[in-house]
């Protein structure tokens, strides 16, 4: 990606009578991701199924008790509740119990991403892996209907899906304080704030690719989510208050590098 070497987690969603799939790479497994995975499959299919298969997943379980009992985190619930899917938890280490899933794996892994990858971006690779989704079920035929392309079978399905109730504000929430430079830590990195929110208590609303930083009700910050370590991304906007004290800082301030041409236009 971009020249660097990474690893990715693949989210796998299928449809068990037509066998339809959609999968989508991620920087790593963390509930908005799997929030984020939900929405753009149930968005792809036009629809969700009255009842969703789901392994034991850690972002979706949080105890395992006798039998399929599961106590699920609240916001997985939440989801499922806005999308009206009934979760069913596999038995763990039983992969027959969600056998089209597990066979899956090796077929994208083997079919789509061998050999290696180069893409520049998520966006540019999960584009790409939805375009394969399609073709793949365009060409292949359904194991149960050999008459019958898996795409096809798919678009006599859609019709009986849950019909698809719009987005859920999938964002896992956290708290944190804003430092005195405008500053929150968020994943291993910083994020700028507006000025008036310094010093004080704040909720980060974090996305599968953005974070939303909120305090007494209202948005205080807005990023395009990073997923490095040790970056600060800025928002120079939220330092221009700073300038009615400090004006030098519109040249030598880190948060307006990328506005020190600014300083050298002569004024009008």
């Amino acid at each position: 990606m971009s020249g660097v070497t990474v690893t990715v987690k693949v989210a796998q969603m299928r449809l068990c009578h037509s066998r339809m799939m959609l999968v989508r790479a991620y920087p790593r497994e963390t509930r908005e991701m799997v929030f984020d995975a939900h929405e753009r499959a149930f968005a792809f299919f036009r629809g969700a199924c009255i009842r969703g298969i789901y392994d034991n997943m850690k972002t979706a379980v949080q105890t395992i008790f006798i039998g399929k009992d599961r106590q699920y985190n609240r916001r997985f619930l939440q989801m499922c509740s806005h999308h009206l899917v009934d979760p069913v938890a596999c038995t763990p280490a039983a992969g027959w119990k969600k056998g089209q899933v597990e066979n899956q794996v090796g077929l994208v892994r083997e079919r789509f991403f061998t050999p290696r990858l180069r893409v520049k971006t998520y966006d540019e690779l999960n584009a790409w892996l939805t375009d394969k989704c399609v073709a793949y079920a365009k060409v292949h035929p359904h194991p149960e209907r050999a008459d019958q392309t898996v795409w096809e079978v798919f678009e006599e399905e859609r019709p009986n899906l849950v019909p698809y109730r719009g987005q859920f504000d999938g964002f896992h929430a956290l708290p944190a304080s804003v430092s005195k430079t405008c500053l929150v830590r968020f994943d291993n990195n910083k994020y700028s704030v507006n000025r008036s929110a310094v010093r004080r208590p704040v909720e980060i609303h974090a996305y599968a690719d953005r974070i939303v930083v909120r305090q007494d009700g209202r948005v205080v910050a807005e990023h395009a989510r990073h997923h490095g370590r040790g970056e600060t991304i800025y928002d120079p906007w939220h330092y221009v208050p700073v300038l009615a004290r400090k004006s030098g800082a519109l040249r030598n301030g880190a948060p307006f590098k990328d506005w020190a041409r600014l300083a050298k236009v002569p004024p009008a």
